[in-house]
């Protein structure tokens, strides 16, 4: 009796230890590392059009993006990437020197937290330059293989 329960219990396991590895196919890995160095790209010096498109094709047309503290909402918005766009393409270039990396990610059911530095130098419209370096930590949700919710957490 103890032996067909011992078989019984490894092939309820083998079963699904087969059936989660076939349902989960995503490679989170992967997704981070090209994920951030595509948001990286948009802040390079020089950055383009092409940069922020590549960047914008990782996330849902409806994505949410949500920056602790100064902006708290995390609406997802029909025009999410739209809206990111617009607001991204202000920026593009003005940077001087951009430095990146990503300092650890962990992952569970459709979600990375990725905690990351970067640190800037560059001019403003004004002239006048600007210097920053931060550690954040963003917490990106995904929907069907692109992010879709966006919450950034730093000062």
């Amino acid at each position: 009796m103890n032996k067909y329960i011992s078989i019984l219990a490894i092939s309820i396991s083998l079963i699904s230890t087969i059936a989660f590895a076939s349902d989960d196919k995503f490679d989170y890995e992967n997704f981070v590392k090209q994920y951030h160095q595509a948001m990286t790209n948009t802040q390079q010096p020089g950055a383009s059009k092409e940069d922020l498109e590549i960047y914008l094709s990782f996330l849902t047309d409806d994505v949410g993006n949500q920056h602790f503290p100064n902006a708290p909402d995390d609406s997802r918005e029909a025009n999410g990437k739209k809206l990111m766009r617009e607001g991204m393409s202000r920026y593009l270039g003005v940077h001087t020197e951009y430095e990146a990396k990503i300092l650890e990610y962990i992952v569970g059911y459709n979600s990375i937290a990725l905690k990351h530095t970067f640190s800037a130098k560059g001019l403003r419209s004004d002239g006048s330059e600007f210097s920053y370096s931060k550690v954040v930590l963003d917490v990106l949700e995904l929907e069907n293989g692109k992010v879709s919710v966006i919450r950034r957490y730093g000062k």
